[in-house]
This record gives C-alpha cells, sequence and structure tokens, in this order.
C-alpha cells in the first residue's frame, strides 16, 4: 500500500535530528524532542489535512518561530489558529505567533485551510528551531544571521531539502518566503538543482509588521501566485 502524504511527513518529523556544532551562542531545539504533545498534534493535523497521495507545491520558510511550528510542529501555525482554524486543541501550550496571522487570513481566502493544504506543502529548509543567546536571553534566530551559523547548518539544509522533495512536491516551480531567504536557497539551488523556477512571495512576518495597509495585496500576490493565474 502507497504511503500518503501524511505518513511521509510524519515521519519526516519523526526522524529529524541535527547532529551539527552550531556556533557559540546559537542553539538548535527540536520541539518534538521538547513536548510530547507537539508530536501528537502534528501527527492530528497531517492526518486531517494530508491523508492522500496528491502531489502539492513548495513552500520554503526560513526556520521554525519558538512560538509557531516551534509549538505546535506544524509551519506557520501557532496554537491559537490549530485550535480555532483546524479544530485540533494543544493542552499543554499557547501560543500567538504574527505569521500564523497573515497565513490563515491568506488561506481564508484561498477556499479555506482544508482546500489551501489540499494544494500546499509548507516547510523550512532548517525544519528545527534556532535560537540565539543575548543578554536578555534567548531569542528566535535565522539559519542565515551568521555566516557560521549558515556553514554549519548547509549540507542540513540541502538534504532536508531533498526530503521534502520525496514527499511528493512539485519541483517544477518553488516559493519561497522573504528576499534575504530567497538569496540562499538560490545559492543552494544552483549547487543542489533542486528546483527549476523560484517564485519570491514577502514574509508573512513582514507583511503584519511592516505592511498592514497593504496586507490585501500581498494575500492577492500569494494566491495568484500559488493558483498560477495570469
Amino acid at each position: 500500500m502507497n504511503k500518503t502524504f501524511a505518513d511521509k511527513v510524519i515521519a519526516f518529523n519523526k526522524n529529524l535530528q541535527f547532529s551539527g556544532d552550531l556556533p557559540d551562542g546559537f542553539q538548535a531545539l527540536n520541539p518534538y524532542l521538547d513536548n510530547p504533545e507537539t508530536m501528537i498534534v502534528m501527527q492530528e493535523f497531517y492526518h486531517k489535512y494530508y491523508n492522500d497521495l496528491n502531489r502539492r507545491k513548495f513552500i520554503i520558510g526560513i526556520n521554525p518561530s519558538r512560538h509557531g511550528a516551534g509549538v505546535t510542529g506544524v509551519p506557520f501555525t501557532d496554537t491559537k489558529r490549530l485550535e480555532v482554524v483546524c479544530g485540533i486543541t494543544m493542552q499543554s501550550a499557547r501560543t500567538h505567533e504574527v505569521s500564523s496571522v497573515f497565513m490563515y487570513d491568506m488561506m481564508a481566502e484561498y477556499g479555506g485551510a482544508e482546500e489551501f493544504y489540499q494544494d500546499v506543502y509548507i516547510n523550512s529548509p532548517f525544519p528545527l528551531a534556532i535560537v540565539r543567546k543575548t543578554k536578555t536571553g534567548w531569542l528566535n534566530a535565522n539559519y542565515y544571521d551568521d555566516k557560521k551559523l549558515f556553514e554549519a547548518v548547509k549540507d542540513f539544509m540541502i538534504e532536508s531539502l531533498k526530503k521534502h522533495i520525496s514527499l511528493g512536491v512539485d519541483t517544477s516551480e518553488v516559493f519561497v518566503l522573504g528576499k534575504k531567504n530567497s538569496e540562499f536557497i538560490s545559492a543552494l539551488n544552483k549547487e543542489a538543482q533542486l528546483f527549476e523556477k523560484m517564485t519570491v512571495l514577502e514574509h508573512p512576518r513582514y507583511i503584519q509588521q511592516y505592511k498592514t495597509k497593504e496586507k490585501q495585496l500581498y494575500i492577492d500576490k500569494y494566491i495568484l501566485a500559488l493558483k498560477n493565474r495570469c
């Protein structure tokens, strides 16, 4: 019997492990090891929306935040939207994540979460949360924030992208969130020859923080790109 898209994603997440050394002051956090309920709700989510053999378009983020996928195990999904939109309640955590607000507002106009997830798979080239030590404590970090950090995770990112592709995503066009992210993904793509075409979309956090007045324009841009409407 063929494994469903859900089966493959769940197996990928269950086997997630980064054993490399990061530069001083950085840590990688594995949400599935930190909170047992994360594994439970993640499986429930993928069985609900991905329990099929559909080929999907692929959206590439940066790396999970501590308040989004770093808690729920679902990219761009905080506990609030996991419960209210997806109908999956997480008992051990309550989170609100800015990027999640935009993504689920966009999904509502796309046709709803069910229709969106039938068409689209979202993940990150470095699928674990990264935090950086500061004077005020540990804060979210991006894989490209530090040159040594990027070099430390580069090979792992390429392997992760290859594993995402093996789930059953369309490689003729990939959608990359964030302009800076796209520069690094483009470099990886030239090296590893993963995708034929790359379409760059503004990152949800950037839109929510700096472009709220033009939010509808960005929602329209996402939907036009993902539904390939001219």
